[in-house]
C-alpha cells in the first residue's frame, strides 16, 4: 500500500497493532529506546547506542511474532513505522489508545 502522508499510514499502522500485548511490548521497548538514549547522552557512552536497535525492534518484534502474528510494518515503511511507535506511544501514555 502506497501512503503518500503519516496521517494515511497511521490508520493502517494502528490496525497492525490490534494486540493490546502487541501494544504494551512496544511501549516498553520504545521506553527502552527513550532510557537508552538518555543513558548514552548522560554517561557520554556512545556504545549504549547499540543496544537501542535491539532493545526497540526486540521487544516490538516478540509482539508481533507471537502476538499480533504478523509482519512489522518496520519491513514495508521504516521511516513512518518508526514515526508510529513514538506516537503510538504517546497515544497510549495520554490514555487515547487502551492498554
Amino acid at each position: 500500500m502506497p501512503f503518500k502522508t503519516f496521517a494515511e499510514f497511521y490508520p493502517y499502522y494502528l490496525g497492525e497493532h490490534a494486540d493490546p500485548s502487541c501494544r504494551r511490548l512496544h511501549v516498553v521497548g520504545t521506553s527502552g529506546v527513550i532510557a537508552l538514549l538518555g543513558a548514552a547522552v548522560v554517561t557520554a557512552n556512545p556504545l549504549l547506542l547499540l543496544a537501542v536497535p535491539l532493545v526497540g525492534y526486540g521487544f516490538a518484534w516478540v509482539g508481533h511474532f507471537f502476538f499480533e502474528h504478523n509482519k512489522p510494518a518496520t519491513f514495508q515503511h521504516p521511516l513512518y513505522s518508526l514515526w508510529g511507535d513514538f506516537v503510538m506511544f504517546r497515544d497510549m501514555l495520554s490514555g487515547r489508545i487502551a492498554w
